[in-house]
């Protein structure tokens, strides 16, 4: 690819200057050339990996997101912000309902670690039963290998919706869950 610099070296001064100053020390060439020397990360190259619930059957997910409190400190007329408290932000899947193996019963089997509803018993957050989770999301490259890996740490469903029914329609019934999670890992 051919920049053309003498096209660069006639913006206005003010632009000029302001470029300079942005880019101190990086040749403008390579700089430009390397805008189209990168591969970028598809939505559709994932696969989650949870306890119970087969990777296959996951269509859609978010990715982590994290939110940072924020704090004002009054003085007399002025303010000053601190960081507060850290919260990871709720994540929603999506996941088909097959037959075989059926989405909803795996759904189920860990909404009953939540609370079971014939018995009226809750679970526990820990131990051999427990209702929290890890999980693991991979984003993958255009060959399928791993290229980016986190770690949802204590994950369990806030809420989970198996779908509707409709005469009048074809598609393929969706599960959609809401995942609440202590806090996220990118490891790499």
């Amino acid at each position: 690819m051919s920049i053309n610099i003498d096209l660069l070296k006639k913006l206005p001064n003010q632009g000029q200057t302001q470029l300079n100053q942005n880019l101190a020390g990086v040749d403008y060439t390579d700089l430009f050339a390397k805008a189209f020397d990168w591969e970028p990360k598809m939505t559709n190259r994932f696969i989650m990996e949870f306890e119970d619930i087969p990777s296959h059957l996951i269509k859609a997910s978010g990715r982590p997101s994290v939110n940072n409190g924020n704090v004002v400190l009054d003085h007399i007329n002025v303010e000053r912000k601190v960081k507060g408290k850290t919260r990871w932000q709720d994540l929603t899947i999506t996941l088909y309902d097959a037959i075989v193996p059926s989405g909803a019963q795996a759904v189920m089997n860990w909404v009953r670690n939540h609370h079971e509803s014939l018995t009226g018993r809750d679970g526990y957050a820990t131990g051999a039963a427990k209702y929290k989770r890890n999980i693991t999301f991979y984003s993958l490259s255009p060959t399928g290998e791993k290229i980016e890996e986190w770690e949802l740490v204590g994950a369990y469903i806030n809420d989970a919706s198996f779908g509707d029914m409709d005469w009048s329609n074809e598609a393929a019934v969706e599960i959609s869950l809401t995942l609440s999670y202590d806090y996220a890992v990118l490891k790499y």
